[in-house]
């Protein structure tokens, strides 16, 4: 399996349109480096062709190419108004 999605975070997916991007994302640091992280968002990317397209009961999932087969998991994070879906399982990329 490519990526998988917990329980929790499948419900919440599923509230916001059934799909979800998995990318990575700059983070800089306090001293000028920078990283890139995992992130998941309940949204279609921008330019879906640059995805790797999946389906996982019932949810569109758009996994960047560098991500795939990184044994991933996505699950939800938060409380109230400020859940928000995060990775887990992958390592910093530089």
């Amino acid at each position: 399996m490519a990526i998988a999605i917990s329980r929790r975070a499948r419900e919440f997916i599923q509230r916001k349109g059934s799909v979800v991007t998995v990318r990575l994302a700059p983070r800089h640091g306090c001293c000028g480096g920078m990283a890139s992280l995992a992130v998941a968002d309940a949204v279609e990317p921008d330019d879906p062709a640059g995805y790797r397209h999946l389906e996982r009961e019932g949810i569109r999932v758009y996994l960047a190419p560098e991500l795939v087969d990184e044994g991933l998991s996505v699950d939800l994070g938060g409380w109230g108004i400020f859940r928000h879906l995060y990775v887990d399982g992958a390592p910093l990329k530089r």
